[in-house]
């Protein structure tokens, strides 16, 4: 008598790993340095204007034709990060007007925002054009125009005043970019929630935040740095009473002092690259959490 055959093993059901053997390495797809070499090309390119401001800052003497300076000093440095220098003063206005437009800013743009990403409504096209309207009128017109009515109003030459206008630019950009995101939002998963007996703040900190909070990440972010490099609004609301790092960087290249000015300029403008190098690193994060966060 022949031996009974052995039983067949039972077939792997789809989306369950074998369980015998070890897992199958991925290898990386190709072109993974070519994609590599092609981000540090970027960068660098993006940094390359750096360059002649940080050899004028540090230069004593920098005239054409010379592509280096023939002699270095700190002078410029020492005058713009001096203790009592008005470069501090400047850059503590410029981050606190800043944070208050950006916060404003996403408390006003934000449920504008989900709504023109997530209904569809006759005159829509219309409210996103006005939206972009103060963005597409030339600056300096917004600015005459705006200065006439914060005269009567008595809100020139404060920091109230500043912030409220800097609004103006920086409102449509949220505006657009939180619409994208609540765009690309699905709604049934907050349906979802609340048939299962979540409440509304249930249902927004623990579903739609962790989906929208990158987005919006970035949404506050340009936010801020439109708000950050206004100089015509600033000049004309402000009076001259509130001096931002914009002004500031004027009033050094109006002096005619190219170490002062290069320096000013890299004071201004490195804190803003620092916060977008920490906001893609946080960004790069954002979607493991944001996959943890909804499990």
């Amino acid at each position: 008598m022949t031996a009974p055959a052995a039983p067949a093993a039972p077939a792997a059901r789809a989306g369950t790993p074998h369980p015998a053997g070890p897992p199958i390495p991925v290898r990386p797809g190709r072109g993974g340095w070519g994609w590599t070499l092609a981000a540090w090309a970027l960068g660098a390119a993006l940094l390359l204007p750096f360059v002649p401001l940080v050899l004028a800052s540090v230069a004593d003497g920098y005239f054409h034709p010379q592509v280096l300076p023939e002699r270095l000093s700190l002078r410029a440095w020492s005058l713009v990060l001096a203790p009592g220098s008005a470069s501090w003063a400047a850059l503590g206005d410029t981050i606190l007007v800043a944070v208050l437009v950006t916060v404003v800013s996403l408390l006003l743009a934000v449920p504008a925002g989900r709504v023109l990403g997530t209904r569809r409504f006759r005159g829509r096209r219309a409210v996103e054009v006005v939206l972009l309207l103060p963005v597409l009128v030339p600056t300096i017109a917004v600015a005459i125009g705006i200065h006439v009515v914060f005269l009567r109003l008595g809100l020139d030459g404060g920091r109230t005043g500043v912030v409220l206008v800097h609004l103006i630019p920086a409102t449509p950009y949220v505006a657009l970019l939180s619409a994208g995101v609540f765009a690309n939002l699905d709604v049934e998963l907050e349906s979802q929630a609340r048939s299962l007996g979540a409440r509304w703040w249930q249902v927004l900190w623990h579903v739609t935040t962790p989906l929208v909070a990158p987005g919006l990440m970035v949404a506050a972010l340009l936010g801020f740095l439109v708000s950050w490099g206004q100089y015509a609004l600033t000049l004309v609301i402000g009076g001259g009473q509130v001096v931002t790092l914009p002004i500031l960087l004027f009033a050094a290249a109006s002096g005619g002092d190219l170490s002062v000015t290069a320096a000013t300029a890299l004071f201004h403008g490195l804190p803003a690259v620092a916060l977008l190098v920490v906001a893609s690193r946080v960004l790069g994060a954002a979607p493991n959490l944001a996959l943890g966060a909804t499990r």
